[in-house]
């Protein structure tokens, strides 16, 4: 699909029970100006395939994500399940931040690991 607003309030209400968006709303979700609220997530996520977090968050890179998705949950220390749980508490956008410090450490990290 090309990430027209207009396209994307048409389709997006015709899956929506709700208020109907507008394309001006579209736009900015595509722009990033804007996030949906969870009820609009869960039918974008839906009727998209991809993961309700995935739309808010982004994805990271498969060389960043696949060593936590291999990780066992018991090799977690308990700073690190402190840090979580911490984690938790923040809101979407302070979370998000959290987010981009991590990938730009990770790809720092990356970039001298490779010399």
């Amino acid at each position: 699909m090309r990430p027209s607003p207009a396209l994307l309030a048409n389709e997006f209400n015709l899956r929506y029970w709700g208020k109907s968006i507008t394309a001006n709303t579209a736009r900015n979700w595509l722009l990033g100006k804007s996030i949906p609220m969870q009820d609009k997530l869960r039918v974008l996520s839906e009727w998209l395939h991809v993961g309700a977090d995935e739309l808010r968050f982004g994805t990271l890179a498969p060389a960043i994500k696949s060593p936590i998705a291999n990780m066992d949950s018991n090799a977690l220390t308990m700073q690190d399940r402190d840090m979580l749980a911490k984690y938790i508490t923040l809101s979407t956008a302070d979370r998000k931040t959290v987010c981009d410090v991590v990938l730009a450490l990770a790809v720092a990290a990356s970039v001298r690991a490779r010399g």
